[in-house]
């Protein structure tokens, strides 16, 4: 297992709070199959052009690598070529920044084809600038008078090489997100209610997914573990309702502070299912510090207004819920009377979280008043099946007076049917 030391700036003049042990970038590497055998924090005002940290605090961190024999130096802000050239030229090891670990990670993790397209695509994008040149050589000379000049450039090469491989990507990635529209239409056509699942990384929205689904799907269980970034691919799964109504709840990626901007360009095909959501499930964890919360909302806020959903209709829930004592829940109810209190492993709160979701989502439906024959049983039925009825009513000429509250899209079938029912 490979040894590394981590390495960060604590601002001094930032009111975010900071994690000076650099507990998150720690919990990174371990995702990822690292040892952190040491970490170095400096409070600055800014970050050195040349160093990040300063030239006396590299050399001071290049002994802690030669003592204690470390292979690699992480450090929690993104480096620039500059910067990590100098780094290495004095620590005389790898150096990587926060960026890059992520990107190795997602790499990691990544299993279907798009996945691994959207990594390749943000991984290339990070590369490029990066590139270092390589001096000159004589790939391109053939025979022959006046080709004898000095050819192309490895740099100019790669570079090439590299903005050629990104719009294939770019192409191959375009095409995902076609797919994904020609799906989603379908489904609203359909009118059935979306909902998405968001939050910080390694919170339990995958488990509170499989928890929902699990007394209706038959299909395998989305894969959970307890480390950061567990499941990358967005997975959708149909949840009936209370009121026997059905939803599509997706679980999305999970979100991470400095989340890298080449990560939400790649993965936007994808991300793209939180704006077409009727609501969106705000998912955090309470066994954490209110402070720690509050800094992964600030990064969960970012990345959703990154995406154009951050003034998206929201219901917050706190997951974990068999974790806490009786008296941290009554105190999380009382400051937080808003958000739901749920287990995804007992099944505590899950009742009452699917009730809210449906009253969310019903409020949000336009109603329409509708008169039927009492002959057409198969559209009452249908009707309840797809929207709520307000008002039932049978008056004395042998039709149903209802109130319905539906989406927009079940109301024009509705219409449509009656219209069919009426030429008959």
């Amino acid at each position: 297992m490979e040894k590394i030391i981590l390495a960060g700036i604590l601002y001094e003049e930032s009111s975010l709070p900071q994690d000076p042990n650099l507990k998150e970038l720690e919990d990174l590497v371990i995702s990822a199959g690292g040892n952190v055998i040491t970490k170095m924090v400096q409070k600055r005002d800014k970050a050195d052009p040349a160093y990040l940290i300063g030239k006396g605090k590299t050399e001071e961190l290049a002994q802690l690598v030669w003592q204690q024999g470390a292979q690699c130096v992480i450090f929690d802000d993104e480096l620039t070529p500059t910067q990590q050239r100098n780094l290495e030229e004095i620590l005389a090891v790898k150096v990587i920044d926060r960026t890059r670990l992520i990107l190795d990670l997602f790499a990691q993790r990544a299993r279907t084809k798009e996945g691994m397209l959207q990594v390749e695509l943000a991984q290339h994008m990070y590369m490029l600038p990066r590139l270092g040149d390589k001096g000159v050589t004589f790939s391109q000379q053939t025979g022959g008078i006046g080709t004898r000049g000095p050819g192309e450039r490895q740099l100019e090469y790669d570079r090439r090489r590299v903005r050629s491989r990104i719009q294939h990507l770019k192409k191959e990635l375009e095409a995902v997100r076609q797919e994904r529209q020609t799906q989603r239409s379908k489904r609203l056509e359909e009118g059935i209610p979306q909902v998405a699942i968001v939050g910080y990384t390694n919170v339990g929205k995958s488990s509170l997914l499989n928890c929902l689904a699990a007394p209706t799907n038959g299909k395998a269980p989305i894969y959970a573990d307890n480390r950061l970034f567990a499941t990358l691919d967005p997975t959708t799964r149909r949840v009936h309702l209370p009121s026997g109504l059905n939803a599509l709840f997706t679980d999305t990626v999970g979100f991470i502070s400095k989340l890298p901007t080449m990560l939400i360009a790649s993965f936007r095909a994808t991300l793209e299912e939180i704006k077409w959501a009727d609501i969106l499930l705000e998912v955090s964890d309470p066994t954490l510090t209110e402070e720690v919360r509050s800094a992964q909302k600030e990064a969960v806020e970012a990345t959703l207004k990154e995406l154009g959903a951050h003034e998206y209709l929201r219901l917050g829930v706190f997951s974990k819920a068999d974790l806490l004592e009786d008296h941290h829940k009554i105190l999380l109810n009382k400051k937080h009377p808003q958000h739901v209190l749920i287990s995804s492993q007992t099944g505590e709160g899950i009742v009452n979280l699917l009730q809210k979701i449906e009253e969310t989502i019903m409020s949000q439906w336009p109603r329409q008043e509708i008169t039927l024959n009492i002959s057409d049983g198969h559209l009452l039925r249908y009707i309840y099946s797809v929207g709520k009825v307000l008002k039932f009513k049978e008056d004395d000429k042998g039709k149903y007076k209802l109130t319905v509250q539906a989406p927009k899209a079940q109301l024009a079938k509705i219409k449509g049917a009656i219209k069919k029912s009426i030429q008959k």
